[in-house]
């Protein structure tokens, strides 16, 4: 078992200068181009009092994280199952981390910072023509931000259509909340979550840009 640093490192090689000065304390052209084509990002935090760590999938259109200058993010939050985990955390523990995905692209961009929530009309101001307007922001002050080499997402073939699996090969989640808390309601089909889904989604594209608050 590995207890110790030394032991950690008596098994890897030292890493090169090439992956110790790809950290970069911004955002450069690259990735600011980078989050402008992703549609997909996952957000970690901590919560307090040692709870365990939390990472949870955001996704939007192409740039639905803004970069507003090198040193800041911002994060739309979306309506979801309201158990605010990911807010909560950051509202103990401001440390953040992203990991920005692009579709066909295997390498990922890495983004640490500290998070402030916002809930100002000004901040939200800014996702007014977006089909949701958020309740609030998650604005991150980057501290760390670099590329992540394809290697992961080449031994996994995420993106390559051959990799993909049908949907089937799994119950569906509603089954299988179902048979982990023991509802005794009627089971909803995966044709009927997607149909419900689709109508929560399409309410939010109607709703289109709101008024401020």
């Amino acid at each position: 078992m590995i207890k110790t640093l030394a032991q950690l490192r008596s098994l890897y090689a030292e890493p090169g200068e090439r992956a110790l000065r790809k950290q970069l304390d911004q955002l450069d052209r690259h990735g600011r181009r980078f989050i402008e084509l992703a549609p997909f990002c996952v957000v970690a935090s901590a919560g307090p009092q040692g709870r365990l760590l939390d990472a949870s999938p955001r996704g939007g259109e192409p740039g639905f994280v803004k970069v507003m200058d090198p040193r800041c993010l911002l994060l739309p939050d979306s309506g979801g199952n309201n158990r605010l985990d990911t807010l909560e955390n950051l509202l103990h523990d401001p440390r953040i981390a992203l990991l920005f995905m692009v579709p066909g692209v295997d390498e990922t961009l890495r983004v640490n910072g500290l998070a402030q929530l916002r809930d100002e009309a000004e901040i939200t101001d800014l996702f007014s023509a977006e089909r949701q307007r958020p309740k609030l922001v998650i604005e991150v002050a980057v501290q760390e931000a670099y590329l992540h080499c394809a290697k992961a997402f080449m031994r996994s073939g995420l993106w390559r259509p051959e990799s993909q699996v049908e949907r089937k090969v799994l119950p569906t989640l509603n089954q299988i909340i179902h048979e982990q808390i023991g509802l005794a309601t009627a089971v909803e089909s995966q044709e009927d979550m997607v149909r419900r889904y689709e109508a929560q989604l399409q309410t939010e594209r109607q709703a289109g840009p709101t008024s401020s608050h």
